[in-house]
């Protein structure tokens, strides 16, 4: 196994007290000799570190003793080196930027599917009702160039802020299929899982844990190429480890 152990995470939860948050997740990372990002802001966090193992696991128990992050789950990856250059713990508005305001993922989650169930349904080329499976990509183009789910739908967007406007012009042709929207680790779906249901797409769910949680479960079956992450191994392959 390489030496660095890689964890992404996220939470949609109202946080207050973002400032001192801030100080003691900074404090505690450095100590351990952690790398990586924290995004902080009053619906959640999402964090990205990476360091020796016991360190990392030893920093996620730490965050875990807080009520509100008592059932953080990781999604992790390996590499032989560091691929961070610094540890940032910054405040923003939203931990993933979509402008859209009345969409709230710390109120309630969309419905979702699992990677073994996302497989299945691939596989047969329907649900279990009989409609057909489209698949969205919720990430931008410079990410989807990557890889992605054969026949997944692109919209071609720079940014994620620009997805519900690109969305509006399909959701008549969209309405009587089984449409299921992905990312890297499923944070921005939480949010694209709530708009489709607002926007009348009864049939809709996301990715349970998006590209990373499917390469753990089900591996590389439907998809194609690698899975860009936000460090400098740039993207990574369904065995979680060897850069692609």
């Amino acid at each position: 196994m390489p030496p660095i152990l890689n964890i992404s995470s996220y939470k949609f939860i109202s946080l207050e007290d973002l400032p001192s948050l801030q100080t003691a997740i900074r404090k505690v990372c450095v100590e351990a000799g952690l790398k990586g990002t924290v995004l902080l802001a009053k619906e959640g966090i999402n964090l990205f570190l990476a360091g020796e193992e016991a360190a990392v696991r030893q920093v996620i128990e730490w965050l875990r003793k807080d009520p509100r992050f008592g059932d953080l789950r990781t999604k992790d990856s390996w590499s032989e080196e560091q691929p961070f250059q610094k540890m940032l713990v910054k405040i923003k508005g939203e931990i993933i930027r979509m402008n859209h305001p009345t969409i709230r993922p710390q109120e309630g989650r969309s419905p979702s599917v699992s990677a073994q169930k996302l497989r299945e349904w691939l596989e047969r080329g329907q649900d279990e009702e009989g409609r057909p499976i489209l698949l969205l990509d919720t990430r931008n183009r410079f990410e989807v160039g990557y890889g992605t789910f054969k026949g997944a739908i692109d919209l071609g967007i720079q940014r994620f802020s620009e997805l519900p406007q690109a969305m509006e012009p399909h959701i008549e042709e969209w309405k009587d299929k089984t449409i299921v929207s992905f990312c890297t680790g499923g944070i921005r779906c939480e949010k694209v899982g709530i708009l489709m249901r607002e926007l009348g797409l009864e049939h809709s769910y996301q990715l349970q844990g998006g590209i990373l949680q499917y390469f753990e479960e089900a591996g590389d079956a439907h998809y194609e190429g690698g899975c860009f992450v936000f460090d400098e191994r740039e993207a990574i392959g369904a065995d979680l480890g060897n850069p692609r």
